[in-house]
């Protein structure tokens, strides 16, 4: 007898198979590991110049535990007007170099990676999928006042390599876009993560610094052309506030001075040091209650 398995209906419903051209992929699931909301920041500045066609929407009730993500009730005058559902969609758009660029996105499912996975990769061969980039941020003990700098992963050492990578042996929980990694690199499809690295006293508020960082870096690697202008005012604006704050606190003066020592040490040695992590709750708290206008 068949498993039963094998007569589920598929979790995606496509709604049009595009036209591609040498078309990338990038991943971008809410729910995991994004410090300052890096990633978001890049995806929206990345789809924001370009008109987009829904390419498939993935089931949200086999992968979504909506009271965990509950969907969104618009009332107006008491009057329900409309529902929207969470749901992950790939949409496909034209680069201004001609490439096709798919976007993953939406909430990081709750249940059935394995299927989900298997499934995504499944579309992507269909597509002719030439790299599949997926975009992410942590907190590190870096300070706000040097660049962004970006670590990468990906089953392909060289891959990883050109955008760089910490140099040590670690073992952490995974989201599904390091699964999907994984399970591109067994289809033989290229697959790396560009990561952020978010000053941790900021990680809890939006970042654009970091959101630059990581767009530039797609389109380094993904020969892309992209439009960083816009998140970097922002940042230059929020990194002015940062140092507003900071200019009345010898404490915060120093911490910063400190994780700028250890960034320069860093930069020349070429290897990162987490192990003395300077302890940033309470300007973290101030920083918040700052850019909130509280302060």
């Amino acid at each position: 007898m068949d498993d039963m398995s094998e007569t589920r209906p598929p979790l995606a419903t496509i709604s049009a198979w595009p036209s591609v051209e040498r078309p990338i992929m990038v991943m971008c699931l809410d729910g995991w590991i994004d410090a300052g909301a890096a990633a978001a920041g890049a995806l929206g500045a990345l789809t924001a110049s370009t008109q987009s066609t829904l390419v498939a929407t993935f089931d949200s009730d086999e992968l979504i535990d909506f009271r965990a993500r509950r969907p969104t009730l618009r009332i107006v005058n008491g009057v329900d007007e409309q529902l929207r559902w969470p749901e992950i969609t790939v949409h496909s758009s034209v680069n201004r170099t001609g490439r096709t660029v798919l976007t993953l996105s939406g909430p990081e499912p709750d249940m059935q990676w394995r299927r989900f996975t298997t499934e995504v990769v499944a579309l992507a061969s269909r597509l002719e999928v030439e790299l599949v980039v997926g975009l992410g941020a942590f907190p590190a003990p870096v300070p706000h006042t040097r660049p962004v700098r970006l670590v990468g992963t990906s089953p392909n050492p060289e891959l990883a390599a050109r955008v760089g990578v910490l140099p040590a042996s670690i073992e952490v929980p995974s989201g599904v876009q390091g699964a999907l990694e994984v399970a591109f690199g067994e289809a033989s499809i290229p697959a790396v993560g560009l990561w952020a690295r978010v000053p941790h006293y900021v990680a809890a508020m939006p970042y654009p610094a970091a959101s630059a960082a990581l767009l530039e870096g797609l389109g380094r690697i993904a020969e892309i052309e992209v439009d960083s202008k816009a998140l970097h005012a922002s940042a230059s604006v929020t990194n002015q506030q940062i140092g507003q704050l900071l200019a009345g606190s010898d404490e915060h003066t120093a911490l910063v001075r400190q994780l700028e020592e250890q960034a320069d040490q860093e930069l020349m040695s070429g290897a990162a040091d987490f192990g003395d992590l300077p302890s940033g709750d309470e300007l973290a708290a101030e920083l918040e209650r700052f850019l909130r206008g509280e302060t």
